[in-house]
């Protein structure tokens, strides 16, 4: 038979299968021989005592042999003669509402401005090395989008959404390793992204999908308030009575394009700040409460949330063991991220800390309506770039001078390649921004001791945590409020917050579709 469990056990023992083993066995209360196999179902990080715990479920076989089963495969139907969808964009919502629509039997075209997965990186060196930018290839746009190099964290609050672990499954399907359907924090990495993408384009392909890459578009073909297709910069017209618009938080010149056309967009607040830079070490030995992590436990992450006069100031997109990376998607300004790879193990942690947005904040941008949110992203990040030096290098403040408004005298070097330039970080952001993030970072280092150092560097700003638009659609049928057959989908319409909850966004925006071409949708 088969029994569930649920245990804390120590690192060490949640590494040695014989040691869960004996544990299940005395917690069962049955002789060890008993027991078969063990799964582990879920598992998590308990660090709030100082001794460091792993919450595990276990599914126990007692006296039952285990027979693993061969995981059932996704049903995809062959679709080079279906009807044709187009999907603009293949990032995570795009790519999977691509793989729903083959499911139910439509044919996706993916049109997508950037390059493929292996030739973006060829432009992400740039960046790096030369500082130049390709509007059209860099780290938001291109095969996979946002997620693909800067991270591909799994972690998602979403779960009202939908089925999560459908979509942890088609990952796992596609090659990502089985534990992400396990940990309570699940990650890929950015070494192993790429693969995973390709196998995810190698399905879409195989079974009658069309992906464009170099392909932008430029246009929306619209008769009556209906949709017919779509143009690219070729002056290349794509027709289909259906068009998923899944670009991404910052595809500013689809903004700009539904502004001029008269369709309806919408300002929507968002947060923006600073990405600041640890030893991981340091990390560790606040949230372990010890000197070294050991041999059984990953590298450390943190959440932090504080309140500043009634603004949230918090973490984002924690990268444990990562990287900073240079994330401008246009000449001219400086943006930043960050990621990790699959084992964490680089020697520095990243983190964005950012400040709560209001629509009330975008005021002195009324004049350009709902792109008011744009355009003060747009101020922040080529003032970044002017006070860089007009090069892709970073402005940069040690932490404590940060918090006390001092220019810093040097900046130790950090894990963002293009380099920093030392700069009061005042001049780059608003002072709303800057007070509030001053007063954070002290509260900060109230709650973790050892946070609050000189030796820590931050690197501003973090200015694309979500998109600074929403593009208004029906709740039900999820379709544009005005455009008939336009689906605005996933983080770049405002419905979405990162690869999880932008593939499941994608998923439902297929089975509309479907519904709206009168194809059956099982439940």
């Amino acid at each position: 038979m088969k029994k569930e469990l649920q245990i804390q056990v120590s690192p060490e023992e949640a590494h040695f299968e014989d040691q869960l083993l004996e544990i299940a066995a005395r917690e069962l209360k049955l002789s060890s021989n008993r027991i078969l196999h063990l799964n582990i179902k879920k598992r998590s990080i308990d660090a709030r005592k100082r001794k460091v715990k792993i919450n595990l479920l276990l599914e126990v076989y007692v006296d039952e042999k285990f027979n693993p089963q061969t995981r059932s495969k996704t049903n995809f139907q062959e679709v080079h003669n279906a009807e044709s969808v187009i999907v603009i964009g293949a990032g995570p919502a795009g790519l999977f509402a691509a793989l729903r629509l083959i499911e139910l039997g439509l044919k996706p075209i993916i049109v997508e401005r950037g390059k493929n997965v292996r030739e973006r990186r060829r432009d992400l060196a740039a960046i790096t090395r030369f500082h130049t930018v390709d509007p059209d290839s860099n780290y938001c746009f291109g095969e996979g989008g946002a997620g693909t190099y800067s991270d591909g964290k799994l972690y998602t609050r979403s779960k009202k959404r939908g089925d999560v672990n459908r979509i942890l499954q088609l990952l796992i399907e596609h090659g990502a390793d089985e534990n992400i359907a396990i940990d309570a924090h699940p990650h890929i990495g950015t070494n192993k992204l790429p693969k995973l993408i390709a196998n995810i384009r190698q399905t879409i392909l195989e079974w009658g999908g069309e992906i464009l890459f170099n392909t932008r578009v430029v246009d929306l073909l619209i008769k009556e308030k209906q949709i017919t297709g779509v143009r690219t910069q070729n002056n290349d017209k794509i027709e289909a009575r259906k068009v998923i618009l899944a670009t991404g938080h910052s595809a500013r010149d689809i903004f700009e394009l539904l502004y001029r056309k008269n369709i309806k967009i919408e300002a929507k607040p968002f947060a923006l700040g600073v990405r600041v830079e640890h030893s991981q070490q340091l990390i560790d030995q606040i949230q372990y409460h010890c000197d070294a992590r050991g041999d059984y436990l990953p590298a450390a992450a943190y959440s932090v949330v504080k309140q500043v006069k009634n603004r949230g100031v918090y973490s984002f997109c924690m990268c444990p063991g990562g990287v900073i990376a240079p994330c401008a998607t246009a000449p001219g300004e400086v943006v930043t991220n960050g990621w990790s790879p699959s084992k964490r193990d680089q020697p520095s942690s990243n983190s964005g800390i950012v400040v709560e947005l209001s629509l009330d904040d975008f005021k002195p941008y009324l004049a350009f309506g709902p792109l008011a949110g744009v355009e003060f992203q747009k101020q922040i990040e080529q003032t970044a770039w002017k006070l860089g030096g007009e090069t892709q290098r970073v402005p940069a403040q040690r932490l404590i001078d940060f918090t006390q408004g001092k220019t810093s005298k040097n900046i130790p070097q950090t894990s963002y390649i293009p380099g920093t330039t030392s700069v009061e970080l005042g001049e780059v952001l608003p002072p709303f921004i800057y007070k509030s993030l001053q007063e954070g970072f002290k509260l900060f280092g109230q709650s973790m001791r050892g946070y609050l150092t000189n030796d820590a560097v931050v690197h501003a700003p973090e200015s694309r945590t979500s998109s600074p638009v929403r593009i208004p659609r029906d709740r039900n049928t999820l379709e544009h409020i005005e455009i008939k057959g336009l689906f605005p989908c996933g983080e770049g319409a405002g419905y979405a917050g990162g690869i999880i909850s932008a593939a499941i966004d994608g998923e439902k925006c297929a089975e509309q579709v479907a519904i709206g071409l009168g194809v059956f949708v099982p439940e």
